[in-house]
């Protein structure tokens, strides 16, 4: 069992040491290539362009989707997260949600090509169970870091967990390129002349596969942090009594909204600021692949990239937590993603900065990227990338210094809605602003507005813990 050290952790209690809280990063590892994987790259696509076989009834239909298990959540999270604070324990609830993800994501493969196997409703009850689970395991996965990271390296051990996710989701992109995607598509002698293990391309099983992969490496990296981190201590209520104590606490927060008015106001705040960022990674590839014509190695290669300079970002942005704080380092991403932002949608087929015509002569041999508008919009993209997941890592952070110690699940469930409630927001701005200005620059660039609106909101959030209501104030 791994011990604590003598470091205080937010919680005020012993942190844990570095097996503890490296196994902790592991949690998230294991979680995110799924949804790289699934939703950003690979599955989502082939499910709306191939399945549904018509790509704006596919993103309607998943939009629709993802808004039900949204609603869900909504009601779900933060009721959830105050039961296993009264509980006191978060790993069981990490268990039941990762076997959920497990065999859902194991079912993926069943969703064949012009109608076979599973079908579109069922794909989409599917998809919407999968989502549940995937934010109800982020919500007890994030409120064990205030009791086992040490204050001195909170920041550090957040960025460290996304970096680990976007490393599981870069390696695995690169094996499905090497592996399945690429061999037979490209005359390169390091690649196999036809793809491993009989993947059957024409039946798009290079597509179906990451469901298989990233349920296998769920359940792999999920058992260093059920072996080696500490969990909370086991309460003796009855998960009835735990249930019905949980909801009082819920509705009582809910009616004490002004005690917790700086972390409602953050809440609010991030409901833009993340959606914004969130938008961007979202639209960036459609964006690029009307813009400039990628096909679906060229976004593989993109999302290669992007999850590499991801990873960079998390890091550096763990770094900088640690050394000025995570509202400033939120802050600083912020601002650096809606300049960013303004700078991918001066980029077009033949002009840098909207009115630099550089037109569109290949500038290396290399088959993808070839233009200088090409070449800056992926530049620019890494960038963006950055200091996106750096924000991420930080408003996780953030969170954790806000929460009373005691209601910290409780808090990370309102913490996960504020990520949910508002996810129609930026498909709908992007596609109201693209059709009323016929224009898909215009309508990417609007996501600015959100990232713009959350920094203003940020700035009258004050970075101190808050104590939970009725409870005295020590020192």
């Amino acid at each position: 069992m791994e011990q604590h050290t003598n470091e205080l952790s937010l919680a005020g209690t012993p942190a844990a040491g570095p097996r503890g809280y490296v196994s902790w990063a592991f949690g998230q590892g294991a979680r995110d290539p799924y949804y790289i994987l699934v939703v950003i790259y690979i599955f989502y696509p082939y499910f709306s362009n191939t399945v549904v076989g018509d790509p704006i009834k596919g993103q309607s239909l998943l939009g629709y989707t993802n808004a039900v298990a949204g609603f869900a959540l909504a009601v779900l999270a933060p009721f959830l997260g105050a039961i296993a604070d009264k509980s006191g324990r978060r790993k069981p609830w990490v268990v039941v949600t990762v076997l959920f993800m497990v065999v859902g994501a194991l079912l993926l493969w069943t969703v064949q090509p012009d109608g076979g196997g599973l079908s579109i409703p069922a794909t989409l009850a599917l998809i919407v169970g999968i989502n549940i689970a995937f934010t109800i395991s982020e919500v007890f996965h994030n409120a064990m870091l205030p009791s086992v990271a040490p204050v001195s390296k909170v920041g550090f051990i957040s960025g460290i967990a996304f970096a680990v996710g976007n490393l599981g989701g870069l390696a695995l992109m690169l094996f499905v390129l090497f592996a399945f995607s690429m061999p037979g598509t490209l005359d390169w002698s390091f690649l196999p002349e036809v793809p491993w293990f009989g993947i059957d391309q024409a039946a798009h099983e290079h597509d179906r596969i990451v469901g298989p992969m990233a349920a296998v490496w769920m359940l792999v990296f999920t058992v260093p942090l059920l072996l080696f981190t500490p969990d909370g201590v086991g309460s003796n209520l009855r998960i009835r009594e735990a249930a019905r104590q949980g909801l009082r606490d819920v509705v009582a927060t809910i009616r004490r909204l002004e005690h917790y008015s700086n972390i409602a106001l953050y809440l609010g705040s991030r409901m833009f600021m993340i959606d914004g960022m969130v938008g961007v990674m979202t639209f960036g590839g459609v964006y690029a692949s009307g813009t400039f014509d990628w096909d679906t190695t060229a976004l593989l290669i993109f999302g290669l990239c992007t999850s590499a300079s991801a990873m960079i970002g998390a890091l550096l942005g763990g770094r900088i937590d640690d050394l000025v704080g995570s509202k400033r380092t939120l802050e600083i991403s912020i601002a650096a993603s809606s300049i960013l932002l303004v700078m991918l949608v001066s980029y077009q087929r033949d002009t840098i900065f909207f009115v630099f015509d550089v037109g569109r002569e290949p500038i290396w041999d290399f088959p993808y990227f070839r233009s200088l508008p090409e070449l800056a919009y992926l530049m620019t993209n890494q960038a963006f990338a950055l200091f996106f997941v750096a924000g991420l890592a930080s408003s996780r952070t953030l969170m954790a210094r806000l929460s009373p110690p005691e209601m910290t699940t409780q808090f990370f469930g309102l913490f996960a809605l504020s990520g949910t409630v508002t996810a129609f927001l930026a498909p709908l701005l992007v596609g109201s602003v693209t059709s009323a200005m016929n224009s898909q620059r215009a309508g990417f660039a609007s996501l600015t507005i959100l990232m713009v609106v959350g920094f203003f909101g940020l700035l009258f959030v004050k970075e101190e813990q808050s104590v939970a209501h009725g409870k005295a104030v020590s020192g």
